[in-house]
């Protein structure tokens, strides 16, 4: 199946909903970093929240950063998701690996420790609004839904599951479920929808027991008013490098530190950290830059 996002709303409109099936792209991630089981584990969950938080962007171009930045092995994490549903990511110590935790699971929140969440929302015009919290566990879903309702003021659901074993990741996803303010005052309506998601054994279970996003919409919210949206959103990972931007960076480096770097290196490599392609700039492509340098400065003369 491929990797894909819904959105729904309940209870007249109070209740907004949305779900993400993000396996491939969190092997993509996996397959780029060479990361570990936990590594793995960790950079799914919080590219699949980036992904869930972008969605509810109106204006095109708008995306989100999160970083995770806690005292644990795997050091910091940061994603970037856009409305248009492309992912990057990457996480600091890629090959770090843990034991299972106290109920046999891969230890994310071992592996990230305590520290913060940063969120950037970047909505395409003016100053980018960001906000920071602290962890609550580590887990990711835990964390983002601490953000939601404590930076956006918006009671939330977040869960969040990556399976990975000897064949890569076979599962992986999300589902953020909101109640927005018209229903926020209906105390019975938050408890019914609390206890229902936590009830859930987690939510790579549900999609490896064969289930699809409308079918575990239709548990939770079938008899809440649910309006499944008929749009389906492809989700993939994608990184927006180019060896053109990697001349650029180069060529902000100035004449002098070019000219060493062709002297001592014979040209220069450069690696993205969000998705890990490796860019040769030879010594030609170096001269190159150093003759627009010495020409840009003889025009300013």
């Amino acid at each position: 199946m491929a990797d894909q996002l819904i959105r729904a709303t309940a209870a007249e409109g109070g209740i907004r909903a949305v779900g993400a099936i993000t396996t491939r792209l969190t092997e993509e991630a996996r397959q780029r970093h060479k990361l570990s089981y936990v590594a793995t584990a960790a950079l799914g969950r919080t590219m699949t929240a980036g992904l869930l938080m972008a969605s509810s962007m109106k204006r095109a171009g708008s995306r989100v950063n999160v970083r995770v930045k806690g005292d644990g092995p795997l050091g910091g994490m940061l994603i970037d998701a856009g409305v248009d549903g492309t992912v990057r990511g990457f996480a600091e110590h890629p090959d770090v690996e843990l034991a299972p935790n106290s109920k046999g699971k891969l230890d994310v929140g071992g592996a990230v420790g305590k520290g913060y969440l940063y969120v950037v929302r970047d909505i395409g015009y003016g100053y980018p609004y960001s906000s920071t919290v602290e962890l609550v566990s580590g887990e990711i879903g835990e964390d983002v839904a601490h953000y939601l309702i404590t930076s956006e003021q918006t009671p939330s659901a977040v869960v969040l599951g990556v399976f990975v074993g000897a064949q890569g990741v076979t599962a992986a996803g999300g589902l953020l479920v909101q109640v927005l303010p018209k229903a926020a005052r209906d105390e019975a309506l938050v408890e019914l929808l609390e206890s229902r998601v936590a009830a859930l054994s987690g939510f790579t279970p549900l999609l490896q027991a064969g289930k699809t996003l409308p079918e575990i919409f239709e548990d939770i919210l079938g008899d809440m008013s649910l309006n499944i949206f008929p749009e389906t959103q492809i989700l993939r990972f994608h990184c927006g490098c180019s060896f053109e931007r990697v001349l650029g960076a180069l060529k902000m480096l100035g004449v002098a530190e070019l000219e060493d770097m062709i002297a001592k290196d014979d040209g220069a490599e450069a690696t993205c950290d969000f998705c890990g392609t490796v860019y040769q700039a030879s010594s030609a492509h170096l001269a190159q830059l150093i003759a627009e340098l010495q020409g840009e400065s003889s025009a300013t003369v």
